[in-house]
Parts: structure tokens; C-alpha cells; sequence
């Protein structure tokens, strides 16, 4: 059975698509990217949707922003995202 991602949290991951997009050598929205997954992951959590929280956590752990420098893995973690963002 597939996962029903509560309206709000689906918003909000389409938000952090349309984010990443943008963050990938911007330092500050490559941090705001991260806070959003951060709370978007235990909002899927509560909502007891495991995979979906799943998959968030890999891109929270392939996530490491650093000031200076371009994210080395911004087009897996892109490519992530935008699947989860419909």
C-alpha cells in the first residue's frame, strides 16, 4: 500500500525541490534546504510514514553544507528530491 503523505508535508516537499534547486551553490539556502527536510522528516515520522521518512534521511545524511564550497552531491540529492516532490 502506498503511502498517503499528509497534504502539508507533500507542500512542503515540493517546496524543498523548488529550494534545492536554487541551493546547490548558495551557502544560506543550502542550510535553509537542510532545516526544511530536517522538520520535514519528523513530521513524516508522526504522520507514520516510514519509507517516505526513509528516503528523506538519506538525503539529510547525503546533506553536509559548507560554507565556500559547491555541493559535491547536488545532483543525487537533487535527483532525490524531485522524486519526492512529485
Amino acid at each position: 500500500m502506498a503511502e498517503k503523505i499528509p497534504p502539508d508535508i507533500a507542500a512542503d516537499l515540493q517546496k524543498a525541490s523548488l529550494l534545492h534547486q536554487r541551493a546547490s551553490s548558495d551557502f544560506e539556502q543550502c542550510q535553509q534546504f537542510n532545516r526544511l527536510m530536517s522538520d520535514i522528516l519528523g513530521r513524516l515520522e508522526d504522520a507514520r510514514c516510514y519509507k517516505t521518512a526513509d528516503t528523506v534521511m538519506g538525503i539529510l545524511i547525503d546533506c553536509n553544507p559548507k560554507q565556500g564550497s559547491q555541493c559535491e552531491k547536488a545532483t543525487r540529492i537533487g535527483d532525490k528530491v524531485k522524486k519526492l516532490g512529485g
